[in-house]
């Protein structure tokens, strides 16, 4: 039976259409029934303002948006998710599972927008400080498949957050490259699971992954 860290905060990466948003879910009620309290959120989002930016963010063209103001506009919809939602539910010793966080900013603003990962670090300190997750689960999966999967899921539930997907394939595939990057460069706090396969199949594999990351830091004795 997994064993949360008292207070963790996760986040859960990937590729559009990866499945992170069902993982959270799952990963959630895992640990809710493991008998740990916390809560599941999501970025942009989390608050009723991060909502409203979230709306702005993911619908319309691709040219909706300068690059910069749309780094602005995900980095203060994290504002208020850090100082609403995240540090104060730490603050209760709950653990928070988040889709989406940093990890996702760096990948697509900065390897697929091009703007330095310097300035969205620097950014991020200068916006809520020394706020990381302390484990990001990294779902890997073929941009092509995800891609697939994430366009037909916004087709047939109608709900328009697919300024993203209208990306060509080269950008997706730039998204990933920096996510494995990412966890390469801080070993200690991602793992990476394949995300191919049945539904139960990444979920087993992403228990297992978190799991073993929680046994290398129970405290001894």
């Amino acid at each position: 039976m997994t064993i949360a860290l008292p207070a963790a905060f996760y986040a859960v990466e990937g590729v559009d259409g990866c499945g992170k948003s069902g993982m959270v879910r799952y990963l959630t009620d895992h640990l809710h029934a493991a008998g740990c309290e916390g809560i599941a959120t999501r970025e942009p989002g989390g608050t009723p303002q991060g909502e409203r930016i979230r709306a702005l963010i993911l619908s319309g063209t691709d040219d909706a948006w300068d690059p910069h103001a749309e780094l602005l506009l995900m980095t203060a919809a994290r504002v208020e998710h850090v100082r609403r939602v995240i540090l104060p539910t730490r603050a209760l010793g709950r653990f928070v599972i988040s889709d989406r966080y940093v990890g996702s900013t760096i990948a697509y603003q900065g390897a697929g927008r091009g703007m330095a990962e310097s300035f969205i670090r620097d950014l991020h300190a200068a916006a809520v400080g020394a706020v990381w997750p302390d484990l990001t689960i990294v779902l890997d999966l073929d941009p092509a498949i995800a891609l697939a999967r994430s366009r037909k899921r916004l087709t047939d539930t109608a709900v328009d957050e697919g300024r993203f997907e209208t990306l060509d394939l080269d950008f997706h595939h730039r998204i990933r490259a920096s996510f494995l990057d990412q966890a390469r460069r801080d070993p200690d706090r991602h793992v990476v699971v394949d995300a191919t396969g049945t539904p139960d199949e990444v979920r087993a594999r992403t228990i297992a992954a978190l799991d073993d990351w929680h046994r290398g830091r129970a405290a001894p004795g």
